[in-house]
């Protein structure tokens, strides 16, 4: 197994519930998409290149699925949170139920797209 895979695993729930949808949405939506451990978090990349990472916080209590080229997105604004960052974008959530799939599938498209 990964250090990736191994972080997602052994995150006490409900972040390693969230953390498994979200793996499985974009590793379904993308297969051609690789999975690496950066910076102690998973992060994927596309082409070679960062694209996206999940990160836990504990302290804020929610997942963080931050889109490298999120700044750039036109689309679902009202979903994303760049919290004074120009570069990057995340979508967060802080329950299974609370991951849109359309929302989350359609925003990394549109980031993919400027690969």
């Amino acid at each position: 197994m990964n250090p990736a895979e191994n972080y997602i695993l052994q995150q006490p729930e409900p972040y390693k519930s969230i953390l498994l949808q979200l793996q499985v949405l974009i590793e379904y939506s993308f297969p051609d998409i690789e999975l690496k451990y950066k910076y102690r978090i998973p992060f994927y990349y596309i082409k070679g290149k960062p694209f996206c990472y999940l990160n836990a916080s504990h302290k804020r209590q929610y997942v963080d699925i931050g889109i490298v080229k999120g700044g750039e997105i036109q689309i679902h604004k009202e979903h994303l949170v760049t919290e004074k960052r120009k570069v990057m974008a995340s979508l967060r959530y802080k329950k299974v139920e609370g991951i849109n799939d359309k929302v989350l599938i359609e925003v990394l498209k549109k980031a993919a797209s400027f690969y």
